[in-house]
């Protein structure tokens, strides 16, 4: 099943690295945000199945673009080279991969995640 997946990182080569993770593991990513701004806009408005969330961007925390996800009804996984540790209490329920991280790691939480189709 291929997802339409949003990935917010304001590191432009973690985002292209991580793109290409996505694109080998046969999903469609339909944008990357660099800031919170435009993460917001985005996580609003985009017709999307999850998203990959780097926890700080350019030094603000990416928790409003988490929570207008799972206003939602959009899964996320939070990204961040602090772990868990990096999470904030309320968004503790969310997996965590920690960076740098392996294609297996982001394949793991990707399948998570997944919407599971009707019948399943």
């Amino acid at each position: 099943m291929t997802l339409r997946i949003l990935v917010v990182e304001d590191e432009m080569t973690i985002s292209l690295l991580v793109e290409d993770m996505l694109t080998e593991l046969g999903h469609e990513v339909v944008d990357l945000a660099m800031r919170l701004k435009q993460a917001e806009e985005m996580a609003a408005t985009f017709d999307i199945d999850l998203a990959i969330l780097d926890v700080n961007l350019d030094g603000h925390k990416s928790f409003p673009v988490a929570d207008i996800l799972a206003a939602r009804g959009i899964p996320f996984v939070f990204a961040t080279g602090y772990g868990a540790a990096g999470i904030d209490p309320g968004y503790q329920q969310w997996p965590v991969i920690t960076k740098p991280f392996l294609i297996d790691d982001l394949r793991r939480a990707v399948e998570l995640l997944a919407p599971r189709p009707a019948g399943l």
